[in-house]
Order: structure tokens, then C-alpha cells, then sequence
């Protein structure tokens, strides 16, 4: 079984994250320790809040450089709602901050709705290739759980999914090489949320193997 590791640094679902491997049979650390993250098969960078104060935390706690160079290895990279926005170069939340810059793009305010958040279930509408990635067997009538106020541009080549709410359309999910990254809440999302997540672990076991 792949040794997956969620990085612990205060904030996001940690909790229900873990509950939900566990549901799948899969053991799974919460740690931010760098040797630990870094000798793990998979890791799942989690996230809820400002971009700009998760940025310190991870800045803080010597994460960043961690989080980079497992991503230069090869093993897979999950990011998680925040963690997802993380991923890339910048945001525009609260002014412009610099993010982990491992896919190009920024992130921005949801457009053209009349209310923020945007909290509830939405479907997926695939953009690029699924097979033997996170959406992998996920047919196109699957919802999940978002609740996010700013969303990810990024180049097409990198969006496996966008989704609608109200009269916006955004990035919901994103794959470069060996780094994934969803909007929603898969450990929020029931059977589907949880497929994302078996999807993540086969990943990890083929990457091992």
C-alpha cells in the first residue's frame, strides 16, 4: 500500500481527509515534518482560508522548499480546495501573493455571479484526457462539494475539468505531470468525492511499483 502523508500546517479538513482514506482501508499521516513528507509515496496539500495567510504558515513551518521538492521527484501531489490554489504562481486575494509557482497561472475573484461564496454541489465537465488520472471512471453526471470564493486560471493544457455556478465557469481541477489539484471537497463529495481519492491512491501504487 503507497505511504500517503497530509501535510498538517493548521489548516484545512485534515480530519476528514483522514477519515476518508480510512474508509478506503488506506492508512494515512498527518505530519509536516519534511523527512516524513518527503519519504512518502503521495501527499495531499489540504487548504481553507486566505491564500496569503496559508503562503506564511507554509513559509513559516520550511514547507514551501518541501513541498517543491517533492514535486520534483515524480510522486504524487494532491491539492485540496486552497491547496489547489497553492499550487500556482499567484493570487489576487487581499493584493498579489506569490504561491508555490509548480503550475503557471493565476488565481482570481469568481466573476459574473451575484453571490460569494460559491458553496454547494456542481458537476465536472472534463477538458483534457481522464484515463489514469484523479477523474478516472467518473461519468459526467457526478456533483461535488465546493465552497471557494476565488478560483484558478491557468492554460488549458493543464485543466482536466471546469465547472458552472450561476453565470461563471471555472477550473475545477487541474493536472501537470505528477501535481493534481481540485477545487471541491472530495472528502465532502460521498461515493464520487471518494473515487477522486481511490483514484489518487492507484496513482501512487502504480508510481511505486
Amino acid at each position: 500500500m503507497p505511504n500517503i502523508t497530509i501535510i498538517d500546517y493548521g489548516l484545512g479538513n485534515i480530519r476528514s481527509l483522514k477519515n476518508a482514506f480510512e474508509h478506503l482501508g488506506i492508512n494515512s499521516a498527518l505530519s509536516r515534518d519534511k523527512a516524513v513528507i518527503l519519504n512518502s509515496d503521495a501527499i495531499i496539500l489540504p487548504g481553507v482560508g486566505a491564500f496569503g495567510h496559508a503562503m506564511d504558515i507554509l513559509k513559516e513551518y520550511d514547507l514551501v522548499s518541501t513541498i517543491s521538492e517533492f514535486a520534483l521527484s515524480g510522486k504524487p501531489l494532491l491539492g485540496i480546495c486552497l491547496g489547489m490554489q497553492l499550487l500556482f504562481d499567484e493570487s489576487e486575494e487581499f493584493g498579489m501573493t506569490k504561491g508555490l509557482g509548480l503550475i503557471e497561472g493565476r488565481v482570481r475573484k469568481l466573476q459574473n455571479v451575484h453571490k460569494l461564496p460559491h458553496i454547494g454541489w456542481s458537476r465536472l465537465y472534463k477538458n483534457i484526457k481522464s484515463e489514469k488520472t484523479i477523474l478516472d471512471g467518473l461519468n459526467d453526471k457526478a456533483e461535488f462539494y465546493f465552497i471557494h470564493t476565488y478560483a484558478v486560471g491557468t492554460d488549458d493544457a493543464y485543466i482536466l475539468s471546469s465547472s458552472k455556478y450561476d453565470n461563471a465557469e471555472f477550473c475545477s481541477s487541474v493536472k501537470k505531470d505528477n501535481i493534481y489539484g481540485c477545487q471541491f471537497h472530495p472528502e465532502k463529495s460521498g461515493k464520487f468525492g471518494l473515487k477522486i481519492l481511490e483514484n489518487f491512491i492507484n496513482i501512487a501504487r502504480e508510481v511505486k511499483i
